[in-house]
């Protein structure tokens, strides 16, 4: 990718909470890594192990095009696969390569790059010493809605992929895992054609659903769902189902995690709140006590030109409330 491409991109500020604030790739500026080169990693989420932060991604590339026959904006770019960069600020990101390849010409492969890979997030599990990703897969028109999982030996990669599921038969779409303090791991995903979430505890090995598994925010049309911890009570950012257009995200909070769950209003403040500030959630990502809040501004209909937008969140007496600075 040019310059070009990233003009007028944002890129907000990943506060060190701890420190003076830094604002790396703000005020709209290119995101680039230590070689100089645009990161490409959307749908992300980060891993913290052994004083690293690893972040994975969405690969996009190419040209964006509209599936035909479809009701909403069906955008798409080849699937890409999964990339991976290191950091151990926040601010430097070193390219560590492909985590997980695409392939071309299998079109019944999962990872075909005529399919879809969306939103992959890594967790450890200690007891076997693995790296585990999970990922949405599916077809273009969204007609397959499974989450597929890979693993590896090392934090980087090359992950192995292993199979997809649609957990107790549920499809599965937009996701992301969860990894609770008791070393418990959970997949969260979009179903029923995007009406309700469910929350399904992951098996000991962390590589495939089990039986338990509880529907959340039932017929409300969430997607994107971004879950952390603060203070024994667990919290869910959402987005409304809108395609690539963004909407306002709502949170909600439970004491237990497979719930119940209460729903709550728009936890973003000022302007270009009732937008999420033109972007969508991903991951919420715990920093020295704090939390960043991570969201990718969707172009549409250039795909690859897509950027990211990272903000201090915080927890106040149980309300979130993110402010754009």
């Amino acid at each position: 990718m040019t310059k070009k491409l990233f003009i007028g991109i944002i890129l907000c500020s990943i506060i060190m909470f701890h420190a003076k604030a830094q604002t790396p790739g703000s005020n709209g500026k290119p995101w680039a890594d230590t070689q100089g080169h645009f990161i490409n990693a959307h749908g992300a989420g980060v891993m913290y192990y052994k004083g690293i932060y690893y972040l994975f991604g969405e690969i996009k590339k190419g040209t964006t095009l509209r599936v035909p026959g479809q009701d909403w904006e069906d955008y798409r770019v080849p699937a890409g696969g999964v990339s991976c960069y290191s950091s151990k600020d926040l601010k430097h990101w070193k390219y560590e390569g492909v985590a997980l390849a695409s392939v071309k010409g299998q079109p019944d492969n999962d990872l075909d790059t005529g399919r879809v890979i969306e939103r992959p997030k890594v967790i450890y599990n200690s007891k076997t010493g693995k790296f585990v990703m999970w990922m949405h897969v599916d077809k273009k028109d969204y007609s397959y809605s499974q989450s597929g999982v890979a693993v590896s030996s090392t934090p980087t990669g090359p992950y192995h992929y292993i199979k997809s599921y649609q957990p107790n038969g549920q499809m599965a779409r937009d996701m992301s895992v969860f990894k609770d303090d008791d070393g418990k791991a959970y997949l969260i995903f979009s179903s029923a054609q995007n009406n309700t979430m469910e929350i399904c505890l992951l098996s000991d090995d962390y590589l495939s659903p089990t039986t338990t598994m509880r529907p959340l925010l039932v017929n409300r049309r969430r997607e994107a769902p971004a879950l952390f911890k603060n203070k024994g009570k667990y919290y869910l950012i959402t987005s409304s189902c809108t395609g690539w257009s963004p909407n306002a995200a709502t949170y909600a909070v439970a004491d237990n995690v497979l719930g119940p769950w209460k729903e709550y209003g728009n936890p973003c403040k000022g302007p270009g709140a009732d937008t999420t500030f033109a972007a969508q959630s991903t991951f919420v990502l715990p920093y020295h006590g704090k939390y960043i809040f991570m969201a990718d501004i969707w172009n549409k209909t250039d795909l690859k030109k897509s950027g990211y937008l990272w903000l201090p969140l915080t927890v106040n007496n149980g309300q979130v409330e993110i402010v754009k600075q």
